[in-house]
């Protein structure tokens, strides 16, 4: 450890936002920048919208909404079990990996409502069903209630969740649509598309699905710890993969040994960081076992369960310092610290670009801060 470099916390807060496609905004298309920060967070069905727009140059609605369309990116649950927004492509050659932890999920939680229940019955004629015609849970539930009417309904729904790649099919998730998620196998659904060779939902060879994914974890969060990556994933075990690979060392600013890219050079760490709005849960927030590079204090992640996210995030120089929510009178800033006048400035002209990117037919909107 004495041999590697060391990144105070500030060069690891910048080293990770300019991974995070936030110390700029950047001339990339949305696949790209899907495939880059490997996936969104998406149970807000509409965050990854502003979660591209805060990254992204030049970012429209209609190009996420034609990629969901298209099929190119679907809606599905992956990494932690958490419905993402990802490549159709990634999804196929990571979405094996994430069965076991699924099933894991189903016998925790869903053990006592489905005794007597095969899960593999279960799982094949939820499989027939869905493949079909996409249903909601409520549906597939009603369906399912019929060869096991003793089983809790919407368990055997949930359960067909945790046992199938399964995707949400649009409208849900399409920019102005209000629509309950409903889904399908991503084997009908992106069979239709042909994006991909080979058989959708095969399972992945033993390491090179797991090694690309730490890559790609770390080419969007590093440098990181193991215990970032997995607690990014929701997977376990690897040190074992980390070990194998060829990745440059850092010591953090506790100490710990962070792993990066070899190939990846951290941004000085004097780089400017602009305000920046995230939506609800995004995965800058969430995807690394300590938090400090990005959050200086201890105000919990706003974490509503299910749809129910209601705000979203600020960062100032490169940090979560406040909250915000646009309601129909004004976007409303909430603060956790006193701001500087240049700060208020700098925040308010980018709050005015947020009304313009999601209210374009009536951006006057009010912009007010609380007070901190």
């Amino acid at each position: 450890m004495a041999d590697h470099p060391t990144l105070s916390l500030r060069a690891l807060n910048r080293a990770t936002l300019g991974r995070q496609l936030l110390l700029r905004r950047h001339e990339m298309p949305a696949q790209q920048a899907v495939r880059h920060l490997g996936g969104l967070q998406a149970q807000a069905p509409l965050a990854p919208y502003v979660g591209l727009w805060t990254r992204l140059a030049g970012f429209t609605t209609d190009e996420l909404s034609d990629l969901l369309s298209e099929r190119t990116v679907v809606r599905a649950p992956v990494m932690r079990a958490t419905v993402h927004l990802v490549d159709a492509a990634d999804f196929v050659a990571f979405r094996p990996l994430f069965g076991p932890l699924m099933k894991a999920g189903l016998r925790a939680n869903y053990a006592r409502t489905l005794t007597g229940v095969d899960v593999d019955v279960l799982a094949a004629q939820a499989a027939e069903l869905l493949a079909e015609r996409p249903l909601t849970r409520a549906q597939l539930a009603r369906e399912l209630a019929a060869t096991w009417p003793e089983a809790e309904p919407m368990s055997l729904a949930y359960a067909a969740t945790c046992l199938l790649p399964l995707v949400q099919v649009p409208p849900r998730g399409i920019w102005g649509k209000n629509a309950q998620a409903t889904w399908t196998t991503a084997e009908s659904w992106l069979a239709a598309s042909s994006p991909l060779d080979g058989d959708l939902v095969a399972a992945a060879d033993a390491d090179g699905p797991v090694d690309r994914l730490v890559l790609r974890y770390l080419a969007a969060f590093g440098p990181a710890t193991v215990a970032d990556v997995q607690m990014w994933s929701g997977l376990t075990r690897l040190r074992e993969v980390t070990e194998r690979l060829e990745l440059r060392t850092y010591r953090g600013p506790d100490g710990a040994e962070l792993l990066d890219l070899p190939e990846a050079e951290p941004p000085a760490e004097d780089t400017p960081a602009p305000p920046r709005f995230l939506p609800e849960f995004d995965n800058l927030l969430l995807s690394h076992a300590d938090r400090g590079r990005v959050i200086p204090h201890s105000h919990p992640v706003p974490l509503w369960p299910g749809n129910g996210a209601t705000q979203g995030t600020l960062l100032i120089d490169g940090v979560w310092d406040a909250i915000w929510k646009i309601t129909p009178e004004a976007l409303a800033i909430t603060p956790f610290r006193r701001l500087t006048g240049g700060e208020e400035s700098a925040i308010t002209s980018e709050a005015a670009n947020l009304l313009a990117f999601t209210c374009p037919e009536n951006p006057p909107r009010a912009i007010r801060f609380s007070p901190a």
